[in-house]
């Protein structure tokens, strides 16, 4: 089983497939933990990314797949984490997947409305001190801008500004409509509505994994 987890910034995508690995036996895997665990390595891959990374720049597609293949394992099923992001990535996923007679069984497209994408993601605040997350809305500091822990003046991400977000939509939207538009032909794209509580959609996405899961098991059988 090899299943897709699709879905803009602050969609939900880190949560939900953490929680979904454990409960169906997945595991997640996130290209951009795997780029952070390159660089943080310093392995001749890592260091290629890095580059275009201190420039401002997207890793190339060509470079995120060799990572992606240097980590896939045989007889895993993999719940993939906002990857691919491009066309491109997602021939070459199929690619990989076909040298070990796989194929991903279901991309799901996890779809949030651009203005609380925009709440979402503007309201998150972190303490540089401890490291500690809250959010404005749902998870404010006892004491305005401090941290509950240590006391530490709470701060926002620069690229959490809203204008910063509404770009990072666009730029998403202009990468991965392409993506959601080849699963779609290959009658594998499903669409969840991801803006109701967070224990609904895990529920909702669940039921469609292990559907998906029973449709596999009978072809493969």
């Amino acid at each position: 089983m090899q299943a897709v987890l699709l879905g803009p910034p602050g969609s939900g995508k880190g949560t939900q497939a953490a929680a979904l690995a454990d409960r169906l036996g997945f595991q997640h895997l996130a290209t951009g933990d795997i780029l952070r665990e390159e660089v943080k390595n310093k392995t001749k891959l890592g260091m290629e990314a890095k580059k275009f990374m201190e420039k401002g720049e997207l890793v190339p597609d060509k470079l995120i797949l060799e990572m992606v293949s240097s980590h896939l394992k045989p007889d895993v099923a993999y719940l993939w984490d906002g990857f691919p992001r491009t066309e491109e990535q997602a021939v070459g996923l199929d690619a990989m997947l076909a040298v070990r007679n796989l194929s991903v069984d279901v991309a799901v497209l996890l779809e949030v409305p651009d203005a609380i994408i925009i709440r979402r993601i503007s309201g998150r605040l972190s303490c540089p001190g401890c490291g500690a997350n809250y959010h404005r809305e749902t998870l404010p500091s006892k004491k305005e801008g401090v941290c509950d822990r240590c006391g530490t003046r709470l701060e926002a991400r620069t690229d959490d500004r809203p204008e910063v977000v509404a770009r990072r939509l666009a730029v998403y939207r202009e990468q991965t409509s392409p993506v959601m538009r080849y699963y779609e032909k290959q009658g594998k794209l499903v669409r969840v509505n991801g803006d109701q509580p967070p224990e609904n959609v895990t529920a909702k996405l669940a039921a469609v994994f292990e559907a998906a899961k029973g449709k596999s098991q009978k072809v493969d059988g």
